[in-house]
């Protein structure tokens, strides 16, 4: 079993953490912005001081590639992001890179043997915070989106991603782009972004897959009236129809598995004016688990939704869901066993967030690590993860790449039929966060 430099892990956190720092202990650092600018520079200045190839393909994905022993076999890639969500941590995508960063320089620098290339790489616009859909160039690549609508998508200053890609100076060729032939195997570590394996201690997360899940938007609608003259009796309050239809779904949800989990996140008002009975509400629904059985009872309880709550009237329609999506097993197996060689306790675990990786799982066998995260926070400045507990995720990266280097060519097995396809309706995408 190999270790990486503990020191190298903390400075790389240390540096990266300087590229939007918004002045609390997190950064902003959004998709092709200056900010994200300067972390890529950051990126390839590193990766090419080692010595490694840096190039990027049409999506502005960056690939820093270190050859092996054996040119003509596909090679092994770490991958994950640099871009944040508003006023995000320091750790969610970043320490993906940083890992992928540290498993390059420990390789090069105590010239661990070898036969496959290995590849450190930065997906582009992960988080969709400027620019949705989440995860867009990494759905790009898997054949999830289709390239021209999303150069399309627009920043709220109306700034398409089209045109920010142009603007970077990281656009390169398409056939560069990450693909099931030239790459054998992918891995991504990312922080927990929950409170789960810290309650277990357990130190690291052994992830089987991505959660299923649906989302819904639920409509309420009823007339709009004056709030001072319009007595109780004769209302038609859509906002009011709408609080008890998340009543009533609540007590609903609450009847099924323990491990579910839902949401509702998001609330329209119309008119939103104080002195005005709303006549129209919508609102999200996102529901999350593991078992399309489960997700099924979910759909059912919405479709049980009475048509009528309070005078108004109620509809739904799907805005997007996704199958519970499934890593590759020996990916799985092989992080499981490096935690338990190198004496870290670890646990199987689903991801119920989105990752780049359960779509790269589509064209090639992929899995991820997870590390914990300080009191479950993420998407937030108080997002911590300690630099041993960062240290020692990186350290079952490194030694899962070898490993994988280690299996016979063809030795991954690879089902892309048992990776779930996500679909949207509806004008408007919802993002999976």
């Amino acid at each position: 079993m190999f270790t990486c430099n503990k020191d190298r892990v903390k400075d790389k956190i240390e540096t990266f953490a300087r590229f939007g720092a918004a002045g609390n202990g997190g950064i902003t650092r959004l998709s092709l912005s200056k900010e994200a600018v300067q972390a890529r520079n950051e990126f390839v200045k590193r990766m090419k001081a080692l010595g490694a190839a840096v190039f990027t393909d049409d999506l502005a994905n960056m690939y820093a590639a270190v050859p092996g022993l054996d040119p003509l076999l596909p090679g092994i890639v770490m991958a994950s992001h640099l871009d944040s969500v508003r006023n995000g941590g320091n750790y969610d995508g970043v320490l993906g890179v940083i890992a992928a960063m540290e498993v390059a320089e420990t390789i090069i620098r105590d010239k661990i043997p070898h036969r496959r290339p290995f590849t450190a790489m930065v997906w582009t616009n992960e988080e969709g915070a400027l620019y949705p859909p989440a995860m867009m160039c990494s759905g790009i690549l898997c054949g999830k989106f289709e390239k021209a609508a999303m150069l399309g998508s627009k920043s709220p200053g109306g700034k398409t991603f089209g045109e920010a890609l142009a603007a970077s100076g990281f656009a390169g060729g398409k056939e560069n782009r990450l693909n099931g032939k030239n790459y054998a195997a992918m891995l991504e570590l990312h922080i927990e972004q929950g409170p789960v394996l810290e309650a277990k201690k357990k130190q690291i997360g052994v992830v089987e897959g991505v959660l299923g899940m649906v989302n819904y938007r639920i409509s309420t609608r009823g007339q709009a009236d004056h709030a001072g003259t319009t007595p109780m009796a004769c209302r038609k309050d859509a906002l009011l129809a709408a609080a008890d239809a998340i009543k009533y779904l609540h007590a609903e949800l609450d009847k099924l598995d323990k491990n579910l989990v839902y949401t509702t996140g998001e609330l329209v008002v119309h008119p939103c004016v104080h002195t005005v009975i709303p006549d129209y509400v919508e609102f999200s629904l996102d529901a999350r688990h593991r078992d399309p059985e489960v997700m099924g009872q979910v759909v059912n309880a919405i479709r049980r939704l009475p048509k009528k709550l309070d005078k108004c009237a109620v509809s739904f329609r799907e805005a997007w869901a996704r199958k519970t999506v499934l890593f590759n097993r020996d990916l799985v197996t092989m992080v499981e066993k490096t935690a338990k060689t190198l004496g870290y306790s670890a646990m199987k675990i689903y991801s119920g967030a989105g990752h780049d990786a359960q779509y790269a799982a589509d064209i090639m066998p992929a899995t991820m690590i997870f590390v914990p995260s300080k009191d479950g926070h993420s998407h937030c400045e108080e997002e911590f993860t300690s630099v041993d507990d960062a240290w020692r995720g990186i350290n079952v990266a490194l030694n899962t790449v070898l490993a994988a280097d280690a299996a016979p060519p063809g030795g991954l097995s690879h089902s892309p039929g048992g990776q779930g396809e996500s679909r949207r309706r509806g004008t408007k995408t919802v993002k999976i966060v």
